[in-house]
Protein backbone atom coordinates (compact mmCIF):
# COMPACT_ATOMS: atom_id res chain seq x y z
CA UNK A 1 0.00 0.00 0.00
CA UNK A 2 0.84 3.59 -1.08
CA UNK A 3 1.69 5.61 2.24
CA UNK A 4 0.03 9.13 2.27
CA UNK A 5 1.95 11.72 3.00
CA UNK A 6 0.84 14.45 4.88
CA UNK A 7 2.69 17.73 4.02
CA UNK A 8 0.47 19.94 6.19
CA UNK A 9 -1.33 17.98 9.22
CA UNK A 10 -3.30 21.09 9.77
CA UNK A 11 -5.87 20.70 6.80
CA UNK A 12 -6.37 16.97 8.39
CA UNK A 13 -6.50 18.41 12.01
CA UNK A 14 -9.13 20.93 10.30
CA UNK A 15 -11.16 18.34 9.03
CA UNK A 16 -12.00 16.58 11.66
CA UNK A 17 -12.79 19.51 14.14
CA UNK A 18 -14.93 20.76 11.22
CA UNK A 19 -16.86 17.24 11.19
CA UNK A 20 -16.95 17.18 14.74
CA UNK A 21 -20.14 19.03 14.91
CA UNK A 22 -23.90 16.96 14.32
CA UNK A 23 -25.12 19.70 12.11
CA UNK A 24 -21.68 20.07 10.09
CA UNK A 25 -22.67 16.53 9.56
CA UNK A 26 -25.86 16.95 8.59
CA UNK A 27 -24.75 19.54 6.31
CA UNK A 28 -21.86 17.06 4.34
CA UNK A 29 -25.22 14.38 4.42
CA UNK A 30 -27.12 16.49 2.32
CA UNK A 31 -24.40 17.74 0.03
CA UNK A 32 -23.56 14.01 -0.59
CA UNK A 33 -26.20 13.68 -3.44
CA UNK A 34 -26.26 16.99 -5.18
CA UNK A 35 -25.32 21.04 -4.79
CA UNK A 36 -27.34 23.06 -2.55
CA UNK A 37 -28.24 26.48 -2.23
CA UNK A 38 -28.48 28.25 0.94
CA UNK A 39 -32.03 28.48 1.53
CA UNK A 40 -32.36 24.73 0.35
CA UNK A 41 -30.00 23.79 3.37
CA UNK A 42 -31.97 26.12 5.70
CA UNK A 43 -35.27 24.70 4.45
CA UNK A 44 -33.93 21.21 5.02
CA UNK A 45 -31.82 21.38 8.29
CA UNK A 46 -34.28 24.12 9.90
CA UNK A 47 -31.78 26.81 11.21
CA UNK A 48 -31.43 30.23 9.97
CA UNK A 49 -29.50 31.09 7.78
CA UNK A 50 -26.78 32.65 10.37
CA UNK A 51 -26.61 30.09 12.45
CA UNK A 52 -25.81 27.67 8.94
CA UNK A 53 -23.11 30.48 7.64
CA UNK A 54 -21.33 29.72 10.87
CA UNK A 55 -21.31 25.97 9.88
CA UNK A 56 -20.15 26.48 6.38
CA UNK A 57 -17.57 28.89 7.33
CA UNK A 58 -15.68 26.22 9.25
CA UNK A 59 -16.51 23.64 6.68
CA UNK A 60 -15.58 25.53 4.18
CA UNK A 61 -11.93 26.34 6.05
CA UNK A 62 -11.75 22.87 6.29
CA UNK A 63 -11.76 22.54 2.52
CA UNK A 64 -14.24 20.29 2.90
CA UNK A 65 -17.10 21.98 0.72
CA UNK A 66 -16.53 24.21 -2.18
CA UNK A 67 -18.95 27.31 -2.44
CA UNK A 68 -19.96 28.85 -5.97
CA UNK A 69 -22.01 32.33 -6.18
CA UNK A 70 -24.86 32.50 -9.02
CA UNK A 71 -26.73 35.85 -8.98
CA UNK A 72 -27.66 36.45 -5.18
CA UNK A 73 -27.07 33.28 -3.60
CA UNK A 74 -24.55 30.90 -2.81
CA UNK A 75 -24.35 26.98 -3.93
CA UNK A 76 -22.25 24.76 -1.81
CA UNK A 77 -21.28 21.02 -3.04
CA UNK A 78 -18.59 18.47 -1.47
CA UNK A 79 -14.62 18.98 -2.57
CA UNK A 80 -14.20 15.40 -3.27
CA UNK A 81 -10.41 15.82 -3.60
CA UNK A 82 -10.78 16.47 0.43
CA UNK A 83 -12.70 13.65 1.14
CA UNK A 84 -10.15 11.22 -0.86
CA UNK A 85 -7.32 12.94 1.01
CA UNK A 86 -9.41 11.96 4.24
CA UNK A 87 -10.00 8.44 2.90
CA UNK A 88 -6.19 7.93 2.27
CA UNK A 89 -5.02 9.06 5.74
CA UNK A 90 -7.04 7.13 7.50
CA UNK A 91 -6.25 3.79 5.08
CA UNK A 92 -3.06 4.30 6.50
CA UNK A 93 -4.24 2.71 9.44
CA UNK A 94 -6.33 0.06 8.77
CA UNK A 95 -4.61 -3.47 9.76
CA UNK A 96 -4.23 -6.05 7.60
CA UNK A 97 -2.15 -8.47 8.79
CA UNK A 98 -1.57 -8.74 13.02
CA UNK A 99 -0.43 -5.82 14.95
CA UNK A 100 3.62 -6.39 16.60
CA UNK A 101 3.85 -6.86 20.48
CA UNK A 102 5.60 -4.33 22.39
CA UNK A 103 9.05 -5.00 23.01
CA UNK A 104 9.93 -5.75 26.91
CA UNK A 105 11.10 -2.64 28.89
CA UNK A 106 14.59 -3.67 30.38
Amino acid sequence: MQQVIIQDSTQISAGFRALSDPLRIKIIELLRSQELCVCELCEKLEVSQSKLSFHLKNLKEANLIIARQQGRWMYYSLNLAQFVTFEQYLAQYRRWGDMLPARSCK
